[in-house]
């Protein structure tokens, strides 16, 4: 304090109106009176404690800037640990989809193989069915010649007994025929 009232009144010596050799501490030189006014107001300013009230004021400004900064900080490592908290869950979940598809992938390729062979047993099954419908329209086929075949030899061999034969060997053999059956009936 002692210092800047010395600075004052060092200033307050080169002034001017000092220079010019009038009357300076005089009521009626303006100079004078805005000086004492100055004076005045400084001194009030130090009477009221305007000075440290102002630096009252710089420290709380100056320590909320540093509490904001602080928490601005807090906010900023919070929000970095959530970044990297989000980034790790993230590539869980990315390797867990990589999983479900790599899972889908080996049950579609089962799913396939499956299919294949499905459809071979069932194409074998058709193949084994249709072969047996061909066996049994051979077998049905060759009995149908066997038959023609029997009825035909029946007719010819009827057409050259009847050419050949005379009534008493036919009535012979009718009385051959009905014993044999009776034989074979008893």
């Amino acid at each position: 304090m002692r210092f800047t009232l010395t600075s004052i009144a060092a200033l307050l010596a080169a002034t001017p109106a000092f220079a010019a050799g009038d009357v300076f501490f005089s009521l009626s030189n303006t100079d004078f009176i805005v000086l004492l006014a100055f004076l005045l107001f400084i001194a009030v300013l130090f009477y009221f404690n305007v000075p440290s009230l102002l630096a009252g004021m710089l420290d709380k400004r100056a320590d909320g800037i540093k509490s904001e900064l602080e928490e601005a900080r807090k906010l900023r490592e919070d929000a970095q640990t959530l970044l990297a908290s989000y980034e790790r869950k993230q590539k869980d979940v990315q390797e867990q989809a990589d999983r479900i598809v790599a899972t889908a992938k080996e049950e579609a390729a089962g799913a396939a193989e499956k299919a294949r062979d499905d459809l071979r047993k069932s194409v074998d099954r058709r193949m084994a069915a249709a072969e047996e419908q061909i066996g049994s329209a051979e077998a049905a086929a060759i009995k149908e010649v066997r038959d023609q075949a029997a009825a035909i030899a029946i007719a010819a061999a009827r057409d050259v007994l009847a050419k050949q034969m005379t009534a008493a060997e036919g009535n012979k053999l009718i009385d051959a025929g009905i014993a044999e059956v009776d034989a074979k009936l008893h």
